[in-house]
């Protein structure tokens, strides 16, 4: 009867994995502050994609750690570069079984952890970031990526990749835009497992959206969808509800919302120590998520959370 009469639906097709990829190592490296996430080589990402196509995960999404990174992220751009070639990797394994999206974006690349290319007074250069978010589009594209995340949150940003993906003959490739992207203080995880810190102490505050406010997202999600976004992203998700809700509200495109590595760590954390049931605690967040309206979650649990919805 709850089955029958319920509002909201989880299933795996609600999800997307997010997969770390590294560059030099020969095996899993356990994340510490993500309990059950590691980076992966190219041989344990093949056993990785198995497990969530044959769990019924439709899309995972691909974020690169180089073993060489510099001031303009080139390693966003390299044919061979890490995320490329785990694009191919993928593409060739499994075909079309599995949605294969790419983080676009180039703090993992750059040795200062910006997402962007900075000037000499430390101050990051929005338009002509642009043209490197544009070269590491084109690269995806190349190596048979299906869906773009550009989740820098430069002006234009969208535009930018649409042009390049059109010009360059990939029309077909999707955008997944990260148009609502907080200055969050949930982000520590995920930075630990990309390597990435920001030189000089610096912050992204100059780039992503205040937590103050709201209606500034919807101006932002709304630039994304004329410049030709295809999907639209919340981040984070649990702590911005009211956000998806808004959103759902003014758009109809594809909208998802990204369950950030705090939100996980702190449901493994409080687990941990038996104040909570981690697994219901993980449902209930992801319910909530699609309660507010979001049409997909990229999640940390994501390959655990199929397992049990299966």
């Amino acid at each position: 009867m709850r089955r029958l009469v319920a509002e909201t639906t989880l299933t795996p097709a609600d999800l997307i994995a997010p997969l770390f990829v590294r560059e030099g190592i020969d095996a899993p490296v356990p994340i510490t502050s993500l309990p059950g996430v590691a980076q992966l080589d190219l041989a344990s990402l093949d056993a990785e994609v198995d497990e969530l196509v044959a769990l019924g995960v439709p899309a995972l999404i691909l974020f690169g750690i180089p073993e060489h990174k510099d001031a303009v992220g080139s390693g966003a751009s390299d044919p061979d570069g890490i995320v490329q070639l785990a694009i191919r990797r993928v593409r060739d394994r499994v075909g079309d079984a599995i949605v294969v999206m790419a983080d676009l974006c180039l703090d993992e690349y750059t040795d200062h952890g910006h997402c962007g290319l900075v000037r000499p007074d430390g101050t990051v250069d929005n338009d002509s970031t642009l043209e490197r978010y544009a070269a590491a589009a084109i690269a995806q594209a190349e190596a048979g990526v299906d869906v773009v995340a550009p989740s820098g949150m430069m002006d234009g940003q969208v535009a930018a990749i649409r042009d390049a993906l059109d010009g360059g003959g990939a029309s077909e490739v999707a955008i997944l835009a990260y148009a609502a992207k907080y200055a969050s203080a949930l982000y520590g995880p995920f930075r630990e497992a990309v390597d990435v810190a920001i030189a000089d102490g610096g912050d992204r505050r100059a780039y992503q959206q205040d937590p103050h406010n709201a209606r500034e997202s919807m101006v932002e999600i709304l630039a994304d969808v004329a410049e030709g976004a295809d999907m639209v992203m919340v981040k984070p998700a649990v702590t911005y509800l009211d956000i998806i809700r808004q959103a759902r509200e003014l758009v109809d495109i594809p909208l998802t919302a990204y369950h950030v590595s705090g939100e996980y760590a702190m449901i493994r954390a409080a687990a941990a120590n038996g104040w909570i049931d981690g697994d219901a605690v993980a449902l209930e967040q992801l319910v909530a998520i699609r309660r507010a309206g979001a049409d997909a979650i990229l999640t940390y649990f994501a390959k655990e959370a199929a397992g049990w919805l299966s």
